[in-house]
């Protein structure tokens, strides 16, 4: 390999490269993450998807099932007695083209995964997220190859990408490549590449190895090489990666050292000097700058975060999904029997029960259309919806001490900031401060700004740390709001153990067996919550209370009202 490192792509030359790769084997990358609004960058990539070898359909999220697979034709059915089927967007292979991505339900994800696995087809999905955390579901982004984020795209960095090639000579060439295939030092190179990033699905090298067979194949070049590997490495781990190690320095030999001894040389003398280079050689830490230069610009401001929103119980984006018979977005009919408020749903029914009117002979002349249905309660179908319940943040701060006023200042300014977010969402947000020798309710759960001003500007502090208290304080009105039909999550922010017990006595042993206790009850009730440790250096005694709640716990000295907003956010999801 040369001394000089390989170039890194531009945000355009990656962009019009990751469509090429599409346009020329989009059913073994599975396809294309595009977020972008509607605009003329996003216009342009689908316009250059046209010259996908698979034909295009459009789908929507609330798409049904007997459109993806195929349902009853009920007017058929009910003409002939006989079963009659319709033909589902899923029954041939095609490019899917999946609008509002961001808003697709976990059913519909799942199916599509399915399908994609099969690899006949490729699914771009256009995901017009206005906010970080509205991202497409997981089960997709796993199965997607290639990712572009368009959201800062020039006008005509746009045009650019409208530019086609000749596709032809690289098709014909990439069946010579999956024939010989990668070497495997080129395939220990990539998920070495992988796993110093944090990927750790083996979807994703194999995904590299064939992104890096296609980009060959595009160059005219008879085998990838480490150009290939590194251009494909930043396509497909740039929006899977977890973390970003420093790369070590390799250790320096002293300068007083002796020069290693020679190796001994049994070559005759017209043996080439140095062996051939090969693809093993590929440096990881040219990998992961050509991965970095591919990261959006915040991303790694936002891994931190990310972590913690991972490992919270409940973190789903939304409140809690209920289902019921009379509001929310329409689910698929289900058997049932009426009763109890439930409504039927006609269509389902009639198809459910059309395909067997012929046999059950009911109104039929011999060679006459039936003059009535014939329904069995087995055919009954009943309609469902579901809807999301609102959430609700509950602050729980220690309020005590002679540093309690700059821990209010945070909490208030956090408080502000996540209820200035809350009007788009449905988000509320309650303050618990806890001093003294107890604990009490400062701000009930509200979206309204202006309250929460007023309420908590004559918010004091000092005196003891009734630890146990605010648990209880929190976990009391976290089940109140859960009964009410909210999603309750706990944000508790404390700087060290409790010192007064629930009897209102001065026992830190007693003080610290109460908190104990109430963190096994809190733990047994399945909400979530976040244990941030605002000390100067974290508490192992905060660590194992979090531990007790099956909380995440979460050191964060000096944390600012920015920062705090922040986490607390991911924490619930979004």
């Amino acid at each position: 390999m040369a001394d000089a490192p390989l170039p890194i792509l531009s945000a355009l030359q990656r962009a019009q490269l990751a469509l090429d790769v599409l346009v020329l084997d989009g059913a073994a990358l599975g396809g294309l993450w595009l977020r972008a609004r509607v605009g003329p960058a996003r216009a342009a990539v689908l316009g250059r998807l046209a010259a996908l070898a698979l034909p295009a359909r459009r789908i929507h999220p609330s798409i049904d099932d007997g459109a993806l697979f195929g349902g009853t034709d009920l007017a058929a059915s009910l003409s002939a007695g006989a079963h009659r089927k319709t033909a589902g967007v899923l029954d041939a292979p095609s490019a899917l083209i999946l609008t509002m991505a961001e808003r697709a339900p976990a059913g519909l994800a799942a199916r599509l995964a399915l399908h994609l696995d099969a690899g006949t087809s490729c699914l771009i999905a256009l995901d017009e997220g206005a906010e970080a955390e509205e991202a497409l579901a997981p089960a997709l982004a796993e199965r997607l190859a290639l990712f572009l984020d368009l959201s800062d795209f020039a006008l005509d960095n746009a045009e650019a990408l409208q530019s086609a090639s000749d596709l032809a000579p690289a098709r014909a060439r990439l069946t010579q490549l999956r024939a010989s295939g990668l070497p495997p030092q080129a395939m220990a190179a990539l998920a070495g590449a992988a796993d110093s990033l944090g990927i750790y699905s083996l979807r994703a090298p194999l995904m590299a190895a064939r992104a890096a067979l296609a980009i060959a194949a595009l160059r005219g070049l008879d085998a990838p090489n480490d150009s290939c590997l590194q251009d494909a490495a930043s396509l497909v781990y740039a929006q899977r990666a977890t973390l970003f190690p420093d790369t070590p320095a390799e250790d320096a030999p002293p300068p007083d050292a002796p020069p290693p001894p020679e190796a001994p040389n049994d070559l005759p003398d017209d043996a080439p000097s140095e062996a051939p280079q090969d693809l093993a050689d590929l440096p990881q830490d040219m990998v992961l700058e050509a991965v970095r230069a591919a990261l959006p610009p915040d991303v790694l401001a936002r891994l931190a975060a990310g972590r913690a929103a991972r490992s919270m119980k409940g973190g789903a984006g939304t409140g809690a999904k209920i289902k019921g018979n009379h509001r929310g977005r329409p689910l698929p009919a289900r058997a049932g029997r009426m009763g109890h408020g439930k409504r039927i749903d006609i269509l389902a029914t009639l198809r459910t029960a059309a395909p067997m009117q012929r046999l059950r002979g009911a109104g039929l002349a011999s060679n006459a259309a039936p003059t009535r249905l014939a329904i069995r309660p087995s055919d009954l179908r009943i309609k469902r919806y579901q809807h999301s319940s609102d959430r609700v943040l509950i602050f729980t701060v220690d309020a005590s001490g002679s540093s309690a006023f700059a821990r209010l200042a945070e909490a208030k300014g956090a408080v502000e900031l996540l209820l200035a977010q809350s009007y788009a969402r449905r988000d509320h947000v309650a303050l618990l401060a806890f001093r003294g020798q107890g604990c009490e309710v400062v701000l009930p759960p509200t979206r309204s700004l202006t309250a929460t001003k007023r309420r908590l500007a004559g918010l004091a502090g000092g005196g003891g740390t009734p630890l146990a208290a605010g648990l209880r304080m929190g976990l009391d009105l976290a089940l109140q709001t859960r009964a009410r039909g909210m999603t309750p999550t706990l944000a508790l922010l404390t700087d060290g153990r409790g010192n007064i017990a629930l009897d209102g006595s001065a026992n830190r042993a007693a003080a610290e067996q109460d908190a104990q206790r109430l963190a096994r009850v809190f733990a047994a009730t399945g909400i979530p919550a976040l244990v941030i440790d605002i000390a100067t250096r974290p508490q192992p005694s905060l660590a194992g209370l979090a531990r007790d709640m099956r909380a995440t716990y979460l050191p964060l000295p000096r944390a600012d009202s920015q920062r705090l907003s922040q986490v607390l956010q991911a924490g619930m999801g979004g």
